[in-house]
């Protein structure tokens, strides 16, 4: 993939960055992914590719939002898909939280899961706990693992966990094993990234939340050498009818972090409100400031950039 399309997509993330914290702390979640979404359309349309959402918002009846299948950029000679999430967090950003972002992960047409929109069981860590996490596992052996990958005791770990009354039975085995746990209220791409960060303090994310999110955020860890695992989990046999008409055969398969996301990928973030893993937007007089990634699968290349946006220019 041409590295040519990382400022490209930088600038995508950045305007829907940039249009959703305006109203952090307004209260109001839906007016806050909206303006995300308005403003990464727009910018998308104004890139030279020929691109498909295959990762979105929900379905066409849905739209405005950016929905699967749904057609953007100026078109070209480059066929690109596209999982994306506007606004990483809307709960957050409404009620002025951190570690709400701006995401998109870019890849060769036809690498990324085409994943419903439903839940998905999921392990995450980083590099040096690589190859060391089995959804076939309990969590507390998966922990012993993560222990003996990382040379140290499972006292020693943090695991990142969804506050959901769903995790409950989670929540009491990790304890029980004697891991450290820190609660989040949204945002599992964030804290699936948080893995690789050496300065995060979190060793493994656990427990069951968005499909679509589980492919961003396997893109993401291809980019920065870590693993993630996932199971698709069903509410109903709607759900199941959905999944098997989108090409999903095998409904118990344990996915693979190249399952969900092969090939050459791309990952691009700008943090929204302030977070562990990326900045929050500071406006300032006649502008703002923004603090954005972008990293590569093929290099490994992970590229901080810090920009200062100038609206009367």
């Amino acid at each position: 993939m041409n590295r040519n399309f990382a400022l490209e997509f930088v600038r995508v993330t950045e305007a829907a960055a940039l249009s959703s914290a305006r109203l952090m702390g307004r209260g109001d979640e839906k007016l806050a992914d909206q303006a995300a979404v308005d403003a990464m359309r727009n910018a998308l349309n104004s890139v030279e590719f020929d691109g498909r959402v295959v990762i979105g918002e929900g379905e066409r009846d849905e739209a405005p939002m950016l929905y699967i299948g749904e057609k953007v950029g100026k078109g070209g000679s480059v066929r690109l898909d596209l999982a994306l999430d506007p606004l990483e967090g809307t709960t957050i950003c409404a009620k002025g939280l951190n570690n709400s972002i701006s995401v998109i992960a870019i890849a060769e047409e036809g690498n990324f899961l085409h994943a419903p929109d439903c839940y998905m069981e999921k392990i995450a860590v980083g590099p040096e706990a690589k190859g060391a996490i089995d959804l076939n596992r309990s969590p507390t052996e998966n922990l012993k693992e993560i222990a003996r990958a990382k040379k140290c005791s499972v006292s020693d770990l943090t695991a990142i966990i969804l506050d959901r009354p769903r995790h409950e039975e989670l929540i009491k085995e990790v304890r029980m094993a004697g891991a450290r746990i820190w609660l989040i209220g949204d945002g599992d791409v964030s804290a699936a990234i948080a893995t690789t960060e050496p300065t995060s303090g979190v060793d493994v994310l656990f427990g069951t939340g968005g499909a679509p999110e589980g492919v961003i955020a396997a893109a993401a860890l291809r980019c920065r050498g870590g693993d993630f695992i996932g199971r698709l989990v069903f509410k109903d046999d709607a759900e199941r009818a959905r999944a098997t008409r989108m090409g999903i055969g095998d409904l118990r398969k344990v996915y693979g972090i190249h399952d969900l996301a092969k090939g050459n990928v791309m990952f691009c973030a700008t943090g929204v409100t302030q977070g562990t893993f990326l900045n929050g937007i500071r406006f300032f007089k006649g502008g703002a400031e923004s603090h954005s990634v972008v990293m590569r699968s093929e290099t490994g290349t992970i590229r901080y950039i810090h920009t200062q946006h100038h609206f009367n220019r």
